[in-house]
């Protein structure tokens, strides 16, 4: 177990993943003293749309002259200022912008010609270098820039440790992580005191809420998904599901109970 505070950092596709998934469990390092970064991979504005990044930004309300990734990057800012952790945004764009048509073809696998992979190693590798704990998607819902993420962190960082991504795994509880992603164990964290944090800054994604959450809302849905990963596991309270190697995980064990 670590005797001082570390460096966290979690690599995040896009402008709200890390918050969603595992808020709770970034929310705790950083009361405890950690320094906590969280690099978004997809957050570059693009100036002449797609029709499919267009319809990406009208479908959740956002009008056709606003700057939707600058809107999306101020959202993620305020989220983090309520975690108390550091926002880092990465500019690379986002699938909708390299080359891919449709919802289908998001959830259909990493394009061949995608070369989103090579521009990403040399931007995120240098705000790995100083950590003493990575986090990342496991890539549960098959989104291709989560995948993209979840490969590069686990060829930068296998002993890397690795969420279960929200809101798909509502969706797909039982899915399996995507198969790049080490073998370990899973953990859970009591996040009971970090839980109305984590669901105030989620609620900071204004833009996103309706669309992810729908008719649930974005804080039933947190608390009630934190209740379902405590009973999945067998442990009390409300829970974030971690997975990565037993040593990996006893570097954050004091932040808050954990069992694996």
């Amino acid at each position: 177990m670590t005797t001082r505070p570390g460096v966290a950092v979690a690599v995040s596709p896009h402008l709200d993943d890390a918050v969603f998934s595992v808020g709770g469990t970034l929310a705790a390092l950083a009361a405890t003293g950690w320094t906590v970064r969280v690099v978004t991979c997809f957050t570059a504005s693009v100036p002449i749309l797609s029709p499919f990044a267009l319809a990406c930004q009208l479908d959740k309300g956002v009008a056709a002259d606003v700057d939707y990734m600058a809107l999306r990057r101020a959202e993620d800012e305020a989220a983090c200022a309520v975690l108390g952790v550091q926002p880092v945004h990465l500019p690379l764009p986002e699938a909708p912008h390299r080359g891919y048509p449709d919802p289908a073809a998001l959830f259909a696998g990493v394009r061949d010609d995608d070369r989103a992979a090579a521009a990403l190693v040399p931007a995120l590798r240098p705000h790995l270098a100083d950590a003493d704990v990575i986090l990342a998607p496991q890539a549960l819902g098959d989104h291709a820039d989560h995948r993209v993420v979840t490969e590069t962190v686990a060829a930068l960082s296998p002993d890397g440790l690795w969420w279960r991504d929200v809101p798909y795994v509502s969706r797909r509880p039982a899915a399996s992580p995507w198969r790049c992603v080490p073998d370990g164990v899973e953990a859970g964290a009591d996040i009971s005191g970090h839980l109305a944090r984590k669901v105030a800054a989620a609620a900071s994604y204004h833009s996103q809420l309706g669309f992810q959450f729908g008719q649930i809302g974005v804080a039933p849905l947190l608390r009630n998904l934190a209740a379902e990963e405590a009973a999945r596991l067998g442990l009390p309270g409300a829970v974030e599901a971690i997975r990565g190697r037993a040593d990996r995980l006893r570097l954050i064990s004091a932040v808050s109970p954990w069992s694996a």
